[in-house]
Order: structure tokens, then C-alpha cells, then sequence
């Protein structure tokens, strides 16, 4: 398959202005923690739901058709705690948890839709990458000084979801909406 003709897709839900606020508060202080990595674009933010990886425009448009089936209605979330994800026991993500059983309920919804052209997720957990990590000299201090960072527990809504295309060059990924459902 031609590489040149594919799109690299995913499913996500965006979100609202005070929530990328208190994101950047966040983002504020854990830059002052001392480690080598990137933080997320404050315009990249977003919580994905399902990635699809690089596909061609004929699956986007299957896709495209089984999202218009599923019936959304407004899901009422909360930003939860910061977190890590780790690779070998090295930090590689920094996350903010997103709590609401709503945001499970859609995941599945969409799994459900598209179990004939993807695999079925096997452990969705909702959250905002808000840090990328390459390397941290002292892991278990990053680790209890990111455990004492508070996460305002702001309360939001999501009214749609959306099919995103990103294109990858050297400054980062770039995110564009190919279709959004609400």
C-alpha cells in the first residue's frame, strides 16, 4: 500500500476553554520539575477515544458512515488527578485523568461501531496527555514532586465527538477535524 495516500486518524473529544486554562496551570508547574521532553501544544489537547493509525480515504469514509449511527448525547466529565505512564519504569507521559462513566460509555459505543474494521480496545482509561516525556535523571523525585501537583476538579461538558487526521512534521503534530458528530 502507498504510504503517500494514507491519512494517520483518530477519534477524540476537545475540549473547553477552562479546562485548557487550568491544563496550562498544570503544564506551569510541572516544566519546573527538572526533565527533557516536550509539553503538549495547548491547541493539541484533546482526549482520544479510539486511534485508527494510517488508513486510506476509502476506510475514512466507512468510518465516517459508522459514527453518523451512534447516538450522542451531551456527557457531563470532571478533570481528575495527574499521573504517569511509564515505559520499563520511565516516565514517558504525564496525564490528567478525565472522571464521568460517560466518556467509557461513548469509548464503547465507538469500539462497538467499528469492531469489524478495528480491534476492540482492551483498556481505555480517559485522559489529556499533557507532557511527553524523553528522560528523567532522578525518576522517583519527578514521580513524588508530579504526585503533589493539584488538579482543580473542574466539571465540564462534551457535546460532540470528532474524526481528526494529524500530520507529523519536526516542530509536532498538527490536528485537523475530517467530520464531527454531535
Amino acid at each position: 500500500m502507498d504510504k503517500d495516500n494514507l491519512t494517520r486518524v483518530f477519534i477524540a473529544v476537545d475540549f473547553p476553554d477552562e479546562v485548557i486554562k487550568e491544563v496550562a496551570r498544570v503544564q506551569e508547574l510541572v516544566s519546573k520539575i527538572k526533565f527533557t521532553g516536550k509539553l503538549t501544544e495547548l491547541e493539541n489537547l484533546h482526549l482520544t477515544l479510539k486511534f485508527l493509525g494510517e488508513i486510506d480515504d476509502e476506510k475514512i469514509e466507512k468510518i465516517k458512515n459508522k459514527l453518523k449511527e451512534i447516538k450522542f448525547e451531551e456527557i457531563k466529565l470532571k478533570l481528575g488527578k495527574i499521573g504517569t505512564f511509564s515505559v520499563r519504569r520511565m516516565p514517558n507521559i504525564v496525564w490528567v485523568n478525565v472522571e464521568g462513566g460517560g466518556i467509557y460509555e461513548l469509548q464503547k459505543k465507538i469500539d462497538e461501531k467499528l469492531k469489524n474494521l478495528f480491534a476492540m480496545e482492551e483498556r481505555f482509561m480517559g485522559h489529556l496527555t499533557i507532557a511527553r516525556i524523553k528522560y528523567v535523571e532522578d525518576k522517583k523525585g519527578f514521580l513524588e514532586r508530579i504526585k503533589l501537583i493539584h488538579v482543580k476538579p473542574i466539571e465540564f461538558s462534551v457535546s460532540g465527538f470528532r474524526l481528526k487526521k494529524s500530520k507529523l512534521d519536526r516542530v509536532g503534530p498538527k490536528y485537523e477535524d475530517i467530520e464531527v458528530y454531535s
